[in-house]
């Protein structure tokens, strides 16, 4: 009988660490051939609203899947049914609204082990909401920040936001009023927004700086401007593929030039030394991430084989 695993279950497996070793795990199957990951496709829903759906194979772990999810007014819904790779059972069904927090964060944690300076010190982050939290928590895992500014539009929620990630990383995390202020200095700068239009500008960069664009994944949308992406000498995708449907940073930015497109390096491939993510300590870095289905598939297999170790869950009778 497949296992039903609740927000509360996964939280309970589900720590950064375990998740940033999965994740980069995830990439090496992407480079060594042994996973296949599909990009998300979207259906539009009756009234406002969306399903996403993508899905993954992970033969090194036997399992395949896929991720559903809805948005609509009245909240988003996140389910990922895992499967056996071999027999095609049902394993489990997954809540996946916090492992999908935990596995976008982890990404950029990875990003910034591979790409960022050894030495970065300082972060600056814009916007504060849930996303966020496991952004800062997984790049405060990679490299030992000294200080963080954050910026989010809502006064109050940018403090408290400030006060929690304080607590939880162990670094000074400081509130400030513009994304010009928590930007412009910062080696390492994370954009966890839903904007449309960009809230970073090239003209804000330190040489050597590294950014995680993680925010939007829809093609009218980005939170990085033509001017960062013009001043990066290396950009890297979670996949290249998906971000010529979706990622709205590079989209916009490279315009009709579809030549630009060739020098966007896999994630994968910086992560299994294919390709070097940095070769200087001046080069600005970029890491796009779009938030992949093999991500999400690795992790909820971990999480699946713990669960049943652990005897959490409750098994749900289907197909009898």
């Amino acid at each position: 009988m497949p296992l039903l695993l609740t927000e509360a279950d996964v939280k309970a497996i589900l720590t950064m660490p375990l998740a940033l070793e999965l994740v980069e795990e995830s990439f090496r199957r992407l480079a060594d051939g042994t996973a296949v990951s599909h990009p998300r496709q979207r259906l539009r829903l009756a009234e406002k609203g969306l399903m996403h759906y993508m899905a993954a194979s992970d033969s090194t772990g036997g399992y395949l899947g896929l991720k559903i999810y809805t948005v609509s007014p009245s909240g988003a819904r996140f389910l990922v049914p895992l499967y056996s790779g071999h027999s095609g059972d049902l394993l489990a069904l997954i809540e996946a609204n916090y492992l999908g927090q935990a596995r976008t964060g982890a990404a950029s944690g990875v990003a910034t082990r591979v790409m960022a300076r050894a030495d970065a010190r300082t972060a600056g982050i814009v916007g504060t909401g849930l996303q966020a939290r496991t952004q800062l928590e997984a790049v405060a895992l990679a490299r030992k920040l000294e200080r963080v500014r954050a910026f989010g539009r809502n006064p109050e929620r940018r403090e408290l936001f400030a006060r929690d990630m304080t607590a939880r990383i162990g670094v000074p995390v400081t509130p400030v009023a513009s994304a010009e202020e928590a930007v412009s200095g910062a080696d390492i700068i994370i954009t966890s927004t839903t904007s449309t239009n960009p809230v970073v500008e090239g003209r804000w960069l330190e040489a050597g700086a590294h950014v995680n664009a993680i925010g939007v994944n829809f093609a009218n949308k980005r939170e990085i401007d033509s001017e960062t992406v013009r001043r990066a000498e290396v950009i890297a995708a979670d996949s290249v593929a998906q971000s010529k449907i979706e990622a709205g940073d590079l989209i916009l930015a490279f315009g009709d030039d579809q030549q630009r497109w060739t020098a966007v390096r896999e994630l994968s491939d910086i992560i299994s030394g294919k390709v070097a993510g940095r070769t200087s300590r001046e080069q600005i870095t970029i890491f796009k991430s779009n938030g992949i289905a093999i991500e999400d598939i690795v992790v909820a297999g971990r999480i699946y084989e713990l669960a049943r170790e652990r005897g959490m869950g409750r098994d749900v009778p289907m197909f009898q």
